[in-house]
């Protein structure tokens, strides 16, 4: 008899593609979702999930309704999260309701139906700024920006002697810095994973994710991956907007991947009790990705708008060390980043999308969180 999985918030885009990676291994896949309009736009319907997936609509702080998902599962896979720094620095009480409080209802309906490894959906996030390297060579962990003072200002953060310091791959052994309330969140979630799992005789194991990007996502909503948000302003005839100078370096990795990570990290023999970054293992400008992605969808003659404003929360480089999931997970990411704009593209072209970017950037800044 195939093993079930229950995924947590598994018809949103990560999980969609999660739950057909398990379907193809011959896995049960059982799904728990909301449906929020924010992510699925008013749908109720699982649009994208296999007709083999069992869906149960309902919100993870529901203990009811966690208590019948979790009905005969053998595992889970806990994705369930509001998703978004620039909004969880305003809308607190969600994001800790959702993220931290839903997580703390799944373990303690776990105690009483336990199963045998739980998997969280951990961020990028948590680091706060990443790892990096004096010009000297030192190693800088705990590097903080001091605000622009000028336009002459260093977006990047300084060492003692003001020179700007380099961008260095993050291994999963930095100390985190939480910079926001999404990080916090995501933090909390990954270590209720890793303290109640082992203590009640299940597995843990959390993967924190880069920017996972894709067809599938919600185009409309101004909160989710940045490829997504520069998709939906080209789609709808409007330049990319960035923040800051646009030279901010990021990981992109194609959904497919992280699918995969997941289908590893649930089977794995050495996966309880770690912690795994997952990206592709390549980094990029955010401006040069607005371009790309520009070109990809036609419309190169919309360049990038940089606003030169700093988001709270938000960081400057953070790229991945990727060397643990390879080696310990044989975790290999696959999709190339040109194919997959290209991909991305042409899904976008067949779909409609509400540009929400002016009115989140108008929440934002009329709170003071844009500077």
């Amino acid at each position: 008899m195939a093993e079930t999985v229950l995924i947590t918030g598994g018809a949103g885009f990560i999980g969609r593609h999660v739950a057909q990676a398990l379907l193809q291994r011959g896995y049960h896949v059982r799904v728990l979702d909301s449906f929020i309009e924010q992510v699925h736009g008013g749908r109720t319907s699982a649009d994208g999930l296999d007709p083999q997936v069992e869906i149960i609509v309902g919100d993870v702080r529901d203990e009811m309704g966690l208590s019948r998902a979790l009905k005969g599962a053998d595992h889970v896979i806990h994705l369930a999260a509001e998703v978004g720094v620039g909004q969880s620095m305003y809308a607190v009480d969600r994001y800790v309701s959702v993220n931290d409080y839903g997580t703390a209802v799944l373990f303690q309906q776990l105690i009483e139906q336990p199963v045998r490894r739980v998997v969280v959906a951990s961020s990028m996030s948590i680091y706060g700024e990443g790892l990096y390297r004096t010009v000297d060579g030192e190693l800088v962990e705990d590097a903080i920006r001091a605000p622009r003072r000028s336009e002459n200002g260093s977006w990047d953060p300084v060492d003692a002697q003001g020179r700007p310091l380099v961008p260095i791959p993050t291994p999963e052994s930095k100390r985190p810095t939480l910079a926001s309330v999404y990080a916090l969140t995501k933090y909390v979630q990954e270590r209720l994973t890793l303290t109640l799992a082992p203590a009640y005789g299940m597995e843990g194991v959390a993967l924190r994710l880069w920017n996972v990007y894709g067809p599938g996502q919600a185009l409309s909503n101004p909160y989710t991956g940045v490829l997504a948000i520069f998709a939906s302003r080209l789609h709808n005839g409007k330049p990319p907007m960035i923040f800051e100078d646009g030279q901010q370096r990021r990981d992109f990795v194609h959904v497919e991947d992280v699918a995969e990570a997941f289908a590893l990290a649930l089977e794995h023999p050495r996966a309880p009790g770690q912690v795994y970054n997952i990206g592709s293992g390549e980094h990029r400008s955010v401006e040069e990705v607005a371009t790309l992605l520009a070109a990809a969808m036609n419309c190169s003659e919309l360049k990038p708008e940089v606003t030169g404003k700093m988001r709270a929360g938000d960081i400057r480089h953070c790229i991945p060390d990727i060397a643990k999931a390879r080696s310990e997970l044989g975790f290999s990411p696959r999709r190339d980043f040109s194919d997959g704009l290209a991909e991305l593209a042409e899904w976008v072209a067949q779909q409609e999308a509400k540009d929400r970017v002016s009115e989140a950037r108008k929440e934002l800044e009329m709170r003071g969180l844009v500077a």
